[in-house]
C-alpha cells in the first residue's frame, strides 16, 4: 500500500481501496479474486502516512548522505513501515528489522539489505535505547 500511495501519490483512503478493489494490482494468476482484507496492513500504511514527516526526517537522519526522494521507492518505504512500528507498537525491535529485511529480500536488491539494516539499527536505538546494566 505505501508504495501504490508513494507512486500514484493519491489520498492512502484511495490507495488502501485501490489495493483491495477487484482489479487489484496484487492479483496472482492463482488466486480467486482481489486480496483479503488486512486491518494490520492498513494500520501500519495508513499510520505511516499520518507521520510521514516525522518518519522521513528519523530516515535522513539516520541514512547518511541519501536524500529521501533519491532512495528507491521500495526501500524507503520499507523504512517508513518499520519505524513506524516501531514507534508505536510494542513489537520487539528485532522482530520488525527481521520483517523489515525480508520485505527487502523479497522486493528490493541485495544492495539494500545492508543499507536498511544499518538505518533501522540506528533509528532503533534512537527510539528505544539500551537500558543500561
Amino acid at each position: 500500500m505505501l508504495y501504490l500511495w508513494d507512486v500514484r501519490q493519491q489520498p492512502i483512503a484511495d490507495v488502501v481501496r485501490d489495493f483491495y478493489g477487484p482489479l487489484s494490482s496484487r492479483e496472482d494468476d492463482d488466486e480467486d479474486g482481489p486480496p483479503e482484507r488486512d486491518g494490520f496492513s492498513e494500520h501500519l500504511a495508513t499510520g505511516a502516512i499520518g507521520q510521514l514527516d516525522a518518519l522521513d526526517d528519523l530516515i535522513v537522519k539516520h541514512s547518511q548522505h541519501w536524500r529521501i526522494e533519491r532512495m528507491p521507492v521500495v526501500d524507503r518505504n520499507i523504512l517508513r513501515l518499520a519505524i513506524f512500528e516501531m514507534k508505536t507498537m510494542a513489537t520487539p525491535s528485532a522482530v520488525i528489522i527481521d520483517q523489515a529485511l525480508e520485505l527487502a529480500r523479497r522486493f528490493s536488491s541485495e544492495e539494500s539489505i545492508g543499507f536498511l539494516n544499518g538505518v533501522l539499527d540506528a533509528v532503533n536505538l534512537g527510539i528505544r535505547p539500551m537500558p543500561p546494566g
